[in-house]
């Protein structure tokens, strides 16, 4: 093969790497963009959440434990831990409202890389996250900066996947998930005695059930990686994770530059 066969060859495969890059946060959806991106964030999420936990003690994807924890102490009159609750909390409705405002300010100005903002902010957060662990040492200072900053990252993750697919994927936590995956497998086995009946035959949605259950892996196989890079290599396990993060945005980003899209979007 030629030298010049060959470098056609490599200019088509880096032509599909971008393009399908591309595909995944650009500005032009599709369900299967939005599953690749979930799937992404899902991962992110899971060794967040599990990496984090063994940081901090505590698991800052989801705050239904957070605010029933809040409830808890409030009660028992643990004053410092209900503040810290609140704290997580507010963080993570200050991370979802920052997605939200970063989103709208590219619809606005059009810009091409809309949906890329909050994954370079939520990159640069994780850095800092692994910038903070030179605090780990000293926990009366380390813990009450690293679970703000946790929840707000996951706060402002969660609400990017939800604005992009339409709330139809969540990735920060399964509850949702799970109860949607047993309610297509209950359809999924429920026995239709008759073809027809007035109600119409049950049938599962099949799409469905392999998105969800593709997002429960991606967020299990996540926690792995955290926990295992963590457990090993520290801080440093927010690295390649923070990398994911600036490879998905990179590229509408770079492609987007002076470019504007023909017509707002809204939900």
């Amino acid at each position: 093969m030629s030298e010049y066969s060959n470098n056609q060859e490599r200019r088509s495969i880096t032509t599909q790497v971008v393009d399908g890059l591309q595909s995944v946060i650009g500005t032009e959806r599709s369900e299967t963009a939005d599953a690749r991106l979930g799937l992404a964030l899902c991962f992110i999420a899971g060794a967040v959440n599990a990496g984090g936990f063994l940081a901090v003690g505590q698991y800052t994807s989801h705050m239904s434990g957070v605010i029933s924890a809040l409830a808890d102490n409030l009660a028992l009159g643990a004053v410092h831990l209900m503040l810290n609750g609140l704290g997580a909390a507010i963080a993570f409705i200050l991370g979802a409202a920052c997605s939200a405002f970063l989103i709208h300010w590219g619809r606005r100005h059009r810009a091409y890389g809309q949906y890329a903002f909050p994954l370079v902010v939520e990159a640069i957060l994780l850095l800092a996250f692994g910038l903070v662990g030179s605090l780990y040492s000293h926990r009366a200072f380390f813990v009450p900066v690293a679970i703000p900053l946790l929840c707000f990252i996951m706060g402002l993750q969660n609400a990017i996947i939800t604005k992009i697919s339409q709330a139809r994927i969540r990735t920060t936590h399964l509850t949702g998930m799970i109860t949607d995956l047993g309610i297509e497998l209950g359809k999924l086995f429920y026995w239709n005695r008759t073809m027809t009946v007035p109600t119409g035959r049950v049938v599962a949605d099949r799409a469905k059930l392999s998105l969800l259950c593709s997002l429960l892996g991606a967020f299990f196989t996540g926690g792995l990686a955290g926990a295992y890079g963590f457990h090993f290599i520290g801080f440093a396990a927010v690295l390649p994770l923070a990398v994911l993060l600036l490879i998905l945005a990179g590229v509408p980003l770079a492609l987007g530059r002076g470019k504007i899209i023909d017509h707002e979007q809204r939900t």
